[in-house]
């Protein structure tokens, strides 16, 4: 009987389309950050998403939030088409890393992004530990 309630989790995991918020109501951007350390999802994590605006002289905060339990920022932006344009997403890795008593070597982490085709859905990973950071543009 408890098979569906692990089966959904998986699938959250996994980033099946069932499951991870990627329904046509829901944002077209994005981000699911794990813990490598622990091997879990990043709960709690600070995050900025920004846009750069006139003409590259300045950025201009959009959202700022915190993961969930499952890492996940959801509704990061209103559904719909995105702005074309530039877009940065701030981690705050060194106050997650402060809450669990770890030292950390980067402070933050920025991932500066291009929207060319406003139609499309972005999905922005983040794998952390305290040493090092991997990113990629995921589907």
């Amino acid at each position: 009987m408890r098979a569906a309630p692990r089966l959904r989790a998986l699938q959250r995991h996994l980033g099946s389309s069932e499951g991870r918020g990627m329904e046509p109501s829901s944002s077209p951007l994005t981000t699911h950050v794990l813990d490598t350390t622990s091997g879990l999802p990043a709960q709690g994590l600070c995050l900025c998403l920004s846009r750069l605006e006139d003409q590259g002289q300045h950025w201009t905060d959009l959202r700022k939030s915190y993961t969930n339990s499952d890492g996940r920022c959801p509704g990061l932006l209103p559904p719909g088409p995105m702005k074309t344009g530039t877009y940065k997403l701030s981690f705050d890795t060194e106050g997650y890393w402060k809450e669990r008593g770890q030292e950390s070597f980067y402070p933050y982490v920025e991932v500066v992004f291009s929207i060319t085709n406003e139609t499309h859905r972005f999905h922005v990973p983040l794998l952390l530990s305290p040493w090092s950071y991997t990113t990629y543009r995921g589907s």
